[in-house]
This record gives C-alpha cells, sequence and structure tokens, in this order.
C-alpha cells in the first residue's frame, strides 16, 4: 500500500472528525499523518486501496450507491484491518457499522467518496 492512499483516507478521516463530531475530538481523532502509529497508516492505505478497487471494478456504479452503503463499505474494510492488525481489539473498535455514532458513519461516508473522486 502506499503512503499516499493513507494520506488521502487520513486527511478525509480528520475533516470528517471536524465537520461532523460535536464538541472537541480526542486528540486521536485528529493526529496529523507524521504522528500516526504505522499499523494505523497501513490500514488507512489498505482500506483506500479497496475502495479504489471497489469502484475500478464497478466501472464507477458506486456513484449510485447511498452515503450509509459507501459508509458502511468503509466500516467493514475498516474492521477487516483492526482485526489484522490488533489481537484482541475492544469491542469500540470492531462493532458494527449500526452500533457507531452517526459522525463516525456520516465520517465514513466522506471517506468514501473523497477516495473515489481520486
Amino acid at each position: 500500500m502506499t503512503e499516499e492512499q493513507g494520506r488521502i483516507f487520513r486527511e478525509a478521516w480528520i475533516t470528517g472528525v471536524k465537520t461532523h463530531f460535536l464538541g472537541e475530538p480526542k486528540p486521536g481523532y485528529i493526529t496529523p499523518w507524521d504522528d500516526t502509529p504505522q499499523w494505523e497508516r497501513q490500514a488507512a492505505a489498505a482500506v483506500c486501496a479497496q475502495v479504489r478497487e471497489f469502484v475500478r471494478v464497478s466501472d464507477g456504479s458506486t456513484a449510485k450507491l447511498t452515503r450509509e452503503q459507501k459508509s458502511r463499505f468503509v466500516a467493514t474494510c475498516w474492521i477487516a484491518q483492526i482485526h489484522k492488525h490488533i489481537e484482541t481489539p475492544k469491542p469500540g473498535y470492531v462493532a458494527d457499522w449500526s452500533d457507531l455514532p452517526a459522525w463516525q458513519q456520516e465520517t465514513d461516508a466522506d471517506i468514501f467518496e473523497a477516495i473515489e473522486a481520486t
């Protein structure tokens, strides 16, 4: 996975958090790329690559998906990366999409659309 892919994901995440999170987000939510742990960089790049491949094999038809469908895709890809990188993740790290707070659901949709636009 490339650093560029990870940065696209991370920048979209930070923008989404700043847009949708009510109040002051945890510092870890908006940590700049250069200060992000290596495993998280790898996970971000992997999810970006998965979204790009999904858009490619769908011949751009992902544009017809709802924001919820796009958000669910990102969330599911991220959960798989959590399991890959963390042996025993906290339950909140692998929560189903329907259990995520609204700000995170919206942020995940924003991530998909940011990647889709590249």
